[in-house]
């Protein structure tokens, strides 16, 4: 590979690195910085990876203004045996970026043009400047300054990491008066932010069946509830054929999951419009609020080309692992699905992701009575053919029919075959029922053999086989 507009070789840390990175930020497509490659693209390797990779991570959060915390990510490669440092830099949101002690000038801005870092014109710099976003939710400041925040300190103490005293100033959770911005209220214990999932009936919104509302919590704590809850509705169809027993999902499980992280990371919540999600009988959507970002066109949206709405957001969620690289998540939807399934308007874009089930289940099959009945239960709106399905798959996991549990625990049952190692907690929030009560109905299908646990607290649980 030789050098391009989106990718520039070093063959070691130079005094250049923030020059060649605001290059990138104030370019509309960003770009790729690679560490330890010369000129030719030949792979040299760095001496010391770690200790360059923290003092790239520290210059650029020190010396670049505005903040670029959450446009770039530094990454370990290895090409031939040699170590590799990759920087992925997406297209800022605030441009025009310079190097603080240069100030905004033509010393201290610079554009990416072909292969190299070139000085910004002082025409261009204030042609930027007058149109950097003025509403981002990083300067927004939250109406509510009695935030609290222990949500996001356990996720963070998940991965590893404990948040000190001054995690708000770090994860650039205040305005420049020090009070709580926008972002920060998102990601508070108590807020009045709700993602609403719903669930029709048909193909159209005339019949709602079921309406569920996560939120008023951590947006991290929410977006883990709504990928529950997907995880749910993402059900496994079974066939069988004379040779082997095939089965699949509604929806690829990996498009949707970067489907929702997509729409909850980029959502415009600086007018107050949450994402939403809905189901249809043959269809899921996903509807986030703002149109494409500022500057990116649809062909930059489906190459993958990073422009973060939230930076606030997206670097949170990289910390969590819920995103795992800048402009990885529409490549990855698009491996399933087509560019067709995604719609965009001034206000909003939206993901339209067709299902594998057939929508003449819809009136139900009186054919798959016992499977049919279960479906009816927790099938939904797929009907006795598709619950007739998704039952007789439970019935063959326990070896024996199972309509004389409550529904809870058929619900249950099926949450377990669907993700073994989900918590109490996890089950709790799906369900929408207390812990308490899971617990219960969980010892209750241990006693009448449905259920075991292997392990322990990092274990998992296994549907038995009943005795005939």
């Amino acid at each position: 590979m030789t050098e391009t507009n989106r990718i520039e070789y070093k063959q070691e840390l130079t005094e250049g690195l923030e020059k060649e990175v605001i290059a990138f930020l104030n370019y509309h497509e960003g770009g790729v910085l690679y560490i330890g490659i010369d000129k030719t693209g030949k792979a040299i390797g760095v001496k010391d990876a770690d200790g360059d990779m923290l003092k790239i991570k520290d210059r650029l959060k020190n010396n670049i203004s505005p903040s670029c915390m959450g446009l770039f990510e530094v990454v370990l490669e290895t090409k031939k045996g040699k170590d590799i440092i990759k920087v992925n830099i997406a297209s800022g949101p605030e441009k025009p970026y310079y190097i603080k002690k240069q100030g905004m000038s033509e010393r201290g801005c610079y554009i990416r043009i072909g292969t190299a870092a070139e000085p910004m014109p002082n025409k261009m710099i204030e042609r930027l400047f007058s149109k950097r976003t003025r509403n981002s939710i990083g300067k927004i400041q939250s109406a509510r300054q009695d935030l609290k925040f222990n949500q996001l300190k356990i996720y963070y103490e998940g991965t590893g990491v404990k948040l000190n005293s001054k995690f708000a100033a770090n994860l650039e959770l205040l305005t420049e008066d020090k009070k709580y911005n926008y972002a920060a209220y998102l990601l508070a214990d108590i807020n009045n932010t709700s993602i609403k999932v719903a669930k029709y009936k048909g193909l159209n919104r005339v019949d709602l069946i079921e309406s569920n509302e996560f939120g008023h919590c951590s947006l991290v704590k929410a977006t883990k509830q709504v990928l529950d809850k997907m995880d749910l509705e993402n059900k496994t169809l079974t066939k069988i054929t004379s040779r082997e027993r095939k089965t699949t999902r509604l929806w690829d499980p990996i498009a949707l999951r970067e489907a929702v992280i997509n729409a909850l990371v980029h959502n415009d919540y600086s007018n107050e419009v949450p994402p939403k999600f809905e189901f249809f009988a043959d269809r899921i959507e996903i509807t986030s609020a703002g149109g494409l970002p500022e500057g990116m066109n649809q062909e930059e949206f489906f190459v993958g080309f990073s422009v973060p709405r939230n930076k606030e957001i997206m670097r949170i969620f990289k910390d969590l692992d819920l995103v795992e690289h800048l402009g990885s998540g529409v490549p990855r939807i698009l491996e399933s699905y087509s560019r067709d399934c995604f719609k965009f308007t001034d206000n909003f874009v939206r993901m339209s992701f067709p299902s594998t089930a057939p929508v003449a289940g819809l009136k139900g099959n009186e054919k798959n009575l016992s499977g049919g009945q279960i479906g009816g239960q927790i099938g939904g709106q797929m009907g006795g053919q598709i619950g007739g399905q998704i039952g007789g798959a439970i019935e063959d996991a326990i070896g024996g029919a199972i309509d004389g549990l409550p529904k809870r625990q058929i619900e249950i049952l099926r949450i377990l075959q669907e993700n073994n190692k989900i918590s109490r907690k996890g089950l709790s929030d799906t369900l929408g029922i207390n812990e308490s009560a899971i617990l219960k109905h969980i010892e209750q299908l241990k006693e009448k053999g449905y259920l075991v646990r292997i392990g322990g607290t990092r274990g998992y649980w296994k549907i038995r086989k009943k005795k005939k």
